[in-house]
């Protein structure tokens, strides 16, 4: 790993090369880890790009999640996972052979890993609390709901809720299709779930009722909400889609767009209420999005673009200020942004 010289014109805080292609990142508190395609996940210091440690998952990494304390990094990929501590720099690796593609803290204590048409939850040693019933396929995505008392699951057929230390789910949320991302709103009104059919399906919560967003070019392969709840981001064609869900709900709205790029490589909503959005592309280039701004089927402009010389692969914001994002061809950058309230 190398450390090139902060750009200040783009207000580049650092700028680093792994030896491994990123395909994900994760932040929290001080630190930002960066999974690479070949297995090796990097923890850096969020403010200097200083290296704190690093995980080796043996065939590849998919997914890598930091505690939120940041005291625990936990990495997935095509034959497991692994769990890592920052008070002594240990590693421990479960090669279960089996896909694992998403993990989710609840808490500081508590993780949940997909594992083959599984999901298991373990606690901050690696150990493994509970596990739900096997799904009908493989699980894609899971998220925690309820202050992490509740884990929805997403696997062909249905989005399942499971209660604590319950294998049998008490929810099911069905839609005949497969799941390829899962996003719930931070209020868990809203269940919604990207697709391979190219279309965005969506749950209220509250009593089951059910809408389909279809129509997309592409599949829906990257969901995120803001922090207030009422904003969802979606890929699935040139334009990213901001779809409103005050209210109701986005049914019979249209959705703000944001073109930037010819193909959706990351987002990320900067953390806060503001609606400040932040997009990647095939192509190198990062955009910022007032992204709420204007009415239904407005195409709002970026305000700000970033560029860069190889594919965006993952955005991630370590606070309000700081964006980091990485790059196909190994590169990972910080950016220092205008406060939360300007881009």
């Amino acid at each position: 790993m190398s450390i090139a010289a902060p750009d200040a014109d783009l207000g580049v805080v650092w700028d680093l090369t792994f030896d491994d292609a990123p395909v994900a990142l994760s932040t929290a508190h001080d630190l930002v880890a960066v999974a690479g395609a070949e297995g090796t996940t990097g923890v850096l210091e969020a403010a200097t790009g200083a290296a704190v440690g690093t995980v080796e998952l043996p065939g590849g990494a998919l997914h890598a999640a930091l505690s939120p304390d940041a005291r625990h990094l936990a990495a997935t990929g095509p034959t497991g996972y692994a769990l890592w501590r920052r008070e002594d720099g240990t590693t421990t690796v479960r090669e279960s052979g089996a896909w694992s593609s998403a993990v989710r803290w609840a808490d500081a204590e508590r993780f949940a890993v997909t594992s083959g048409r599984r999901t298991l939850v373990l606690d901050s040693g690696g150990q493994e609390l509970w596990a739900t019933e096997p799904a009908a396929s493989t699980v894609t995505d899971l998220a925690w709901m309820r202050g992490g008392r509740r884990l929805a699951v997403a696997a062909y057929g249905a989005v399942r809720c499971h209660e604590r230390h319950q294998a049998a789910p008490v929810r099911t949320y069905p839609y005949i299709g497969s799941h390829l991302a899962l996003a719930v709103a931070p209020t868990d009104r809203w269940i919604c779930s990207g697709n391979q059919d190219a279309s965005i399906h969506i749950w209220r919560t509250r009593d089951g009722s059910e809408l389909t967003m279809s129509g997309y070019p592409e599949k829906v392969s990257r969901l995120a909400f803001d922090d207030s709840g009422c904003w969802l981001a979606a890929d699935g064609a040139p334009d990213v889609t901001v779809w409103d869900f005050r209210g109701k709900g986005p049914a019979g709205t249209a959705p703000r767009s944001l073109r930037c790029h010819e193909t959706v490589t990351a987002l990320a909503w900067r953390p806060g209420p503001d609606g400040h959005l932040a997009t990647g592309g095939h192509d190198g280039t990062i955009a910022l999005w007032r992204a709420t701004a204007g009415r239904p089927e407005t195409r709002l402009r970026p305000a700000r673009i970033l560029d860069g010389d190889a594919a965006v692969t993952a955005l991630a914001w370590a606070g309000p200020q700081l964006l980091v994002s990485a790059y196909r061809d190994g590169r990972v950058r910080a950016h220092h942004l205008p406060s939360r309230t300007a881009l």
